[in-house]
C-alpha cells in the first residue's frame, strides 16, 4: 500500500514523458526519479529522524523530495513558508524532522531561515552525476505517510497523521469519481503544503500518468497563458481566484475550453462568482469538499450532476451522515447537523494528541467535522457553516455564509466576511466587512439596503464595514476569526 510506488512504476514506465512542467520548465519521469534518488542520499547523509520537513514552492521539487522521503521509510512533514516563524518552527520541533529540505530562492522570499533542524538545499546537490542506486521502502497500509499540520483550537497547530493507506485510497476515489485518465492535464498552483495541492494536484497526477503543469503564485494573466499554452482538462483554485480570473479583461471562452472540470474548494463558492463565470467562459465550476483530516477529498459536484450550492455526492467508498451534534443521533434527509465521514480516507488521529483525537473520532470510525450541513434525498451534500462560527440571533441560528452570498452578490461588493458582535437584547449580531471591487466606492446604506431586500430582517448586519484587504489563510480563505480578532 505505499503510496510512493505507483508513482515509481508509473514514471519508469514513460520515463521520457514529460510528468511535470513548471516554473523553471519541463521534467521527465525519468528526470524526478533520478532528482529523488540524490535527495534520498543527501537526506540519509544530514539526519535519521523519522521524519522529514518539505518547504518548497509549489513545483517538481515537492514531489522530488517526498518521493526521496518514502524512499528512506521515513513520514513527509509539509510546511506552510507562509506561516509566521515561530508557528513554522514549533511544527518542525513537534514533528520531530532533524532535516527541512528547501531551496534558496524559498529561504530569500521567506526572508528567514527557520531553526531546529539542518536545511538541506536542494540546488546545492550534484543532480548531473550518477545517483547512489537503491531499492525504495515499502510501506504497509497504516504506516505513516505525511503529517500534515491544521490550525488547531488552542492556537497550536495540530499534526493530522495520514497513513499511505489514507492516501491511496483518496487517490483512487478521486481518480474513479472524477473519470481520470492518463489523458487529462492538470493546471495547478494551489501549495503543496495544502492537502488538496498535496494529494490530488501532485501525488493523484504523478500515479495516474497525467501530466500537471505547476506554476508557484497566482497570476491571473498567467493563469489564462497557461490555460492558452497548455490546454489543461482539471484546474481547482479557491473561490477568489475565480473571481480573479474574471478580472482579465481578454481572456475568453475558448481560454477555457479545454477544461472538463473546475474544481472550487476551501471555501464557499459565491453564486454571483460561479454565475458570471459560467455566462462569461461557458465553465460551470464544481464545487468540492474535503478536509485535511479526510486526505482532503470527500465530495465533488460533477459538471454534469450540477446543483447550485451543493458539494456534490460522496467519493467512493465514504460515508456521510448529519447528526444532532449536541447527541449524535442520525437526523432525516433533508435536516440539518453536524457532517460526520467515514472512510479509508479518514486520518489515524492527531499526532501526540490522545484527546483531541478521541474528541475528533467515534469509536466506530467517523470522524466529527465541525461542519454543518444537509444532504437531499439523491444523497448530495450542502455546506451550512461550522459550528463555531454559528450565530444565535435571537434565538435562531444563523451562519455567516448565508449572509455573505447576500452581501457578495452587490455590484461593489468583491469578497466579505461576516461575524457576530454581542447584544444584551437579541445574544448576538451580525457585523458584516467588504472588501470592494476594482474602482468601486464604498457605499454602505446601499450595501445594507441590499441586505435588507434579500434577507429576513434578523440576519441583515448590524453595520458594514470597508477593508482594503480582508485577512486570509495562506490558501486565500477569509478568516472570520481574524475579523473577529480585530475588534477586540
Amino acid at each position: 500500500m505505499s503510496v510512493h510506488w505507483p508513482i515509481i512504476r508509473r514514471l519508469l514506465f514513460r520515463p521520457l514523458a514529460h510528468a511535470v512542467v513548471d516554473d523553471r520548465g519541463p521534467r521527465r519521469g525519468i528526470e524526478l526519479l533520478l532528482a529523488a534518488l540524490h535527495a534520498a542520499s543527501a537526506i540519509e547523509r544530514a539526519g535519521s529522524s523519522r521524519t522529514v520537513g518539505v518547504l518548497l514552492p509549489t513545483g517538481a521539487g515537492f514531489p522530488v523530495a517526498a518521493l526521496a522521503a518514502w524512499s528512506l521509510g521515513r513520514t513527509v512533514v509539509p510546511l506552510n513558508y507562509l506561516l509566521k516563524r515561530d508557528e513554522l518552527e514549533y511544527i518542525i520541533t513537534d514533528s520531530g524532522a532533524d532535516t527541512v529540505v528547501t531551496a534558496g530562492p524559498m529561504l530569500e522570499f521567506m526572508g528567514y531561515e527557520p531553526s531546529g533542524a539542518r536545511l538541506l538545499r536542494l540546488e546545492t546537490l550534484d543532480f548531473k552525476s550518477a545517483p547512489e542506486p537503491r531499492l525504495p521502502a515499502r510501506a504497509e497500509h497504516d504506516d505513516l505517510a505525511v503529517l500534515l499540520y491544521t490550525s488547531g483550537t488552542s492556537g497550536k497547530p495540530k499534526g493530522v497523521m495520514l497513513s499511505h493507506g489514507n492516501l491511496r485510497a483518496n487517490m483512487s476515489q478521486i481518480f474513479r469519481y472524477a473519470n481520470f485518465s492518463r489523458h487529462d492535464v492538470m493546471l495547478g498552483v494551489l501549495p503543496q503544503f495544502h492537502s488538496f495541492g498535496m494529494t490530488a494536484l501532485t501525488l493523484l497526477p504523478l500515479a495516474a500518468g497525467m501530466k500537471v503543469i505547476y506554476t508557484a503564485r497566482f497570476v491571473p494573466q498567467k493563469i489564462v497563458r497557461l490555460l492558452r499554452e497548455h490546454r489543461p482538462t482539471f484546474f481547482v483554485g479557491i473561490p477568489s481566484m475565480y473571481g480573479a480570473l474574471l478580472s482579465v479583461k481578454d481572456a475568453a471562452p475558448d481560454d477555457f475550453a479545454s477544461l472538463r472540470f473546475a474544481v472550487s474548494g476551501g471555501e464557499p463558492l459565491s453564486g454571483a462568482v460561479a454565475d458570471e463565470f459560467h455566462q462569461r467562459f461557458g465553465v460551470r465550476i464544481a464545487e468540492g469538499y474535503g478536509l485535511t483530516e479526510t486526505s482532503p477529498v470527500t465530495n465533488v459536484c460533477l459538471p454534469e450532476e450540477y446543483r447550485r450550492a451543493s458539494v456534490g455526492r460522496a467519493l467512493p467508498d465514504i460515508e456521510e451522515r448529519i447528526v444532532d451534534p449536541a447527541t449524535g443521533r442520525s437526523l432525516p434527509v433533508g435536516s440539518e447537523g453536524e457532517i460526520w465521514i467515514k472512510g479509508p480516507n479518514v486520518m489515524k488521529g492527531y499526532f501526540g494528541l490522545p484527546d483531541e483525537t478521541a474528541k475528533a473520532l467515534t469509536p466506530d470510525g467517523f470522524l466529527r467535522t465541525g461542519d454543518m450541513g444537509k444532504l437531499d434525498p439523491d444523497g448530495f451534500l450542502y455546506i451550512t457553516g461550522r459550528i463555531k462560527e454559528m450565530l444565535i440571533i435571537a434565538g435562531e441560528n444563523v451562519f455567516p455564509r448565508e449572509i455573505e452570498e447576500v452581501l457578495d452578490r452587490h455590484p461593489a461588493v468583491a469578497a466579505s466576511g461576516v461575524v457576530g458582535i454581542p447584544d444584551p437584547v437579541r445574544g448576538e449580531l451580525p457585523l458584516a466587512f467588504v472588501e470592494l471591487k476594482e474602482g468601486a466606492a464604498f457605499d454602505k446604506p446601499s450595501i445594507i439596503a441590499h441586505c435588507r431586500a434579500n434577507l429576513a430582517g434578523y440576519k441583515v448586519p448590524t453595520d458594514v464595514r470597508h477593508l482594503d484587504a480582508l485577512p486570509r489563510s495562506p490558501t486565500g480563505k477569509v478568516l472570520r476569526r481574524a475579523l473577529k480578532a480585530s475588534l477586540a
